[in-house]
């Protein structure tokens, strides 16, 4: 089991075999899990309390997690007469819109992280905690199924429990469902594995070094968009992640951009034509390649980038957090990004009539 409860965009969803099995009382506590929560940051620049639930039985108990203008979060969990309390300063970034905050905790290794990261970005802030509160059961399903009786900032996008320390760091963004060309054909993604080829956007042959996958709530950053086809080049129909980018090149590019190519987020060609959010999932299923070099591959006839690693390889602690901690070491990557140019939406959407014009 993961995902035990999601509440954001019409959904207030719990998890029936956690929920409603005679073996689990309420008052339980969750002795390891985590707590997602998707914010936009405050145009305003004003304080914004993400979460916030108190009660008063069976003992007294809750749970404040606040946005501080400037980059800082403030988390206070409190049951009876104990209180954890913990403060992570995070840059700031006027480039970034949404923020994913990750809280989590493992009980009997005594332990606490909260997370701030940026979907559109690859940086991480992390604090470390001594052993933090754990959530009582009833606290996730009041939260979830009586929103009423806690407090979240109208820019929450969503909140998501979960009884597993959940990974950060680089998440996969296709459905496994997706054709990849390789040199025996194109083969969904899902059967792909260390060892296997794949041609890259130049037409090279290029190793699986490793395979990721991750399922997640279908909201926010992990809401899934349908690329249509024929644009960029698709053969047929793909759905990922809204942060997934294709590499884009050609005379229209060369031309209107002055670049030999461009990376075009998904949720940047989300317009009707182009790119629609797939909807009717409470969760999805991401997987991604990690290559070499961090090369584009060829997902049903259109270039996507594959899994960026950075220079994860050098960071143990770091690496063992994330979903590439059973890689082998030797096989690590140390990656670069190439420098393209990132095309906002009204560009984006402007390249795709222009290909298909």
């Amino acid at each position: 089991m993961t995902w035990v409860a999601i509440s954001g965009g019409g959904v207030n969803w719990v998890c029936p075999e956690m929920f409603q099995s005679p073996e689990v009382r309420r008052d339980h506590l969750l002795a390891r899990g985590s707590l997602l929560i998707e914010t936009r940051l405050s145009p305003e620049g004003r304080p914004q309390t993400l979460l916030s639930y108190q009660r008063r039985y069976p003992w007294a108990g809750g749970i404040s997690l606040q946005a501080i203008p400037g980059g800082g979060l403030v988390l206070v969990l409190s049951q009876a007469d104990d209180v954890f309390h913990t403060v992570l300063d995070y840059k700031r970034d006027a480039r970034t819109d949404v923020l994913r905050i990750t809280f989590s905790w493992d009980g009997p290794q005594r332990w606490g992280r909260l997370v701030v990261e940026r979907p559109e970005a690859d940086t991480v802030d992390e604090i470390l905690t001594p052993a933090p509160l754990p959530l009582m059961l009833e606290d996730v399903y009041t939260m979830t199924r009586r929103p009423q009786l806690c407090e979240t900032d109208r820019d929450v996008v969503f909140f998501a429990v979960s009884d597993a320390v959940e990974p950060i760091g680089p998440m996969p963004s296709l459905t496994g469902g997706v054709p990849v060309a390789t040199p025996r054909g194109y083969r969904a993604l899902r059967d792909l594995r260390f060892g296997d080829t794949v041609f890259s956007r130049d037409d090279a042959v290029v190793p699986v070094l490793h395979t990721v996958a991750r399922t997640v709530p279908a909201l926010g950053s992990f809401r899934p968009v349908r690329l249509r086809a024929p644009y960029f080049g698709l053969a047929r129909d793909v759905v990922v992640a809204p942060h997934q980018r294709l590499v884009i090149g050609g005379s229209e590019v060369e031309y209107i951009f002055g670049r030999e190519a461009v990376l075009v987020p998904a949720i940047s060609l989300v317009n009707g034509f182009a790119a629609v959010f797939e909807e009717g999932h409470r969760l999805v299923r991401y997987a991604h390649l990690l290559l070499p070099g961090n090369e584009a591959m060829i997902v049903a006839g259109a270039a996507m980038e594959s899994l960026y690693a950075g220079r994860l390889g050098r960071n143990r602690e770091r690496l063992a957090a994330t979903l590439l901690a059973d890689c082998p070491r030797h096989l690590m990557p140390a990656h670069h990004r190439a420098g393209y140019q990132v095309l906002r939406p009204f560009e984006a959407i402007t390249l795709a009539e222009a290909r298909v014009a």
